[in-house]
């Protein structure tokens, strides 16, 4: 009788509150985690609170030694370096920028491991795919004698209603040994053979899905400042049925829904750039670690009371008083999706949790750094098959 595989270890950085993990456990491969490494405090406590028994490091990666990684003897690595030097509306700072610092420190690592990982899978934003750190990666994977294949995907491109356009890189060794045919273009759907999956459409990551003040080709600008070409773009969306409802994500208590209603401050102020979805709808734009704390750009927020309809509430709304405006505005019950419904819709078990101490705040800010975990363990399967 043949003998059982072992399960792979994984090495998981930047770990933050999971989501790499719960993409892994989906994903069905026999592996362990067998060391986490970040330093949000935060991260770190949700991460303890969902996996107790996984070794916790609770430092910078930089405060990993060769010899520590070397102990380790991974087989994957899983990981998601910070964002914020390659976001395209981010200062761009790249290899410049203190926070790529711990990445560029794992690439001086990797050629020296006394056992390279198999696999390699990295997630980051849009916009990394044309920064100098790529060019870093890219020529120390084909130096240590990885093949690689780089994607942009969405959650849309698995049913999801929610836009998350992010870079991924699967890297393997020996390079031949993919289960599909690679490319040196970037990839914006899934293989074939990986399952049903859709292109990514022009603004799916969420930064052309903001409210515009451009005009359309006729000169006309619409209710809610969003031009002709915007309003198109999203009732197509809506009317995608490969796409689920908003309505499958949702479970919040009555008795908590006045908490997560946006103020009347708010409303008089950001009516006009806030983007709005019903339960009903297939689309919402990508959830940043700012939602519920700014509005521009940060999240859709939810039409809890369907009663009146959004064009009749917001036109000439400019022209009215400001207690009219209010009144109208307030009729609409416009909420911000919970924590837990953002969580629904970027992948999270039902069984993930927040320990009681972590503030509402918090928890918007710890999901917006985190990543689609349907669209990771589908990767995942992708690399290891």
């Amino acid at each position: 009788m043949a003998a059982t595989a072992s399960p792979l270890r994984v090495l998981e950085l930047y770990s933050g509150v999971g989501g790499m993990h719960y993409a892994l456990k989906e994903s069905g491969v026999a592996a362990e985690v067998v060391a986490a490494v970040d330093v949000n405090t935060t991260a770190n406590q949700i991460y303890r609170h969902n996996f107790p028994a996984t070794p916790l490091w609770s430092k910078t990666i930089e405060g990993v030694t060769l010899d520590e990684f070397d102990m380790l003897e991974c087989d994957v690595v899983l990981m998601s370096p910070p964002c914020q030097p390659f976001t395209r509306i981010g200062l761009q700072g790249d290899v410049s920028d203190n926070r790529a610092k711990s990445f560029l420190y794992i690439l001086d690592l990797l050629p020296r491991l006394n056992k390279l990982p198999r696999f390699i899978l990295l997630e980051n934003v849009r916009g990394f795919e044309t920064s100098s750190a790529r060019d870093v990666l890219l020529t120390t994977l084909r130096d240590c004698g990885y093949g690689f294949q780089e994607f942009l995907l969405s959650p849309t491109s698995l049913g999801i209603p929610n836009s998350r356009l992010r870079y991924f890189l699967l890297a393997k060794s020996p390079p031949t040994s993919f289960s599909f045919p690679t490319s040196s273009e970037i990839l914006e759907r899934f293989p074939e053979s990986s399952g049903p999956s859709q292109p990514c459409e022009v603004g799916s990551d969420g930064v052309t899905d903001t409210p515009s003040t451009e005009n359309s080709r006729d000169g006309s600008v619409l209710f809610k400042m969003e031009t002709a070409h915007e309003l198109q773009r999203k009732r197509r969306q809506d009317g995608d049925e490969t796409v689920m409802k908003i309505q499958d994500f949702l479970e919040v208590p009555e008795e908590e829904m006045e908490r997560y209603l946006l103020p009347p401050k708010t409303l008089l102020r950001y009516a006009m750039l806030l983007d709005i979805v019903q339960p009903s709808s297939r689309r919402s734009v990508c959830f940043t670690k700012g939602y519920g704390h700014y509005v521009e750009g940060t999240g859709s927020v939810l039409q809890s009371c369907l009663d009146s309809e959004l064009q009749d509430v917001f036109q000439s709304l400019d022209l009215q008083t400001e207690d009219e405006k209010l009144r109208r505005l307030t009729g609409l019950k416009l909420r911000y999706f919970t924590p837990r419904e953002i969580a629904n819709l970027m992948g999270f078990p039902d069984h993930f949790t927040f320990p009681d101490v972590v503030s509402v705040k918090q928890r918007y800010r710890v999901l917006g750094n985190s990543l689609n975990v349907h669209v990771v363990a589908q990767l995942i399967r992708l690399l290891v098959s």
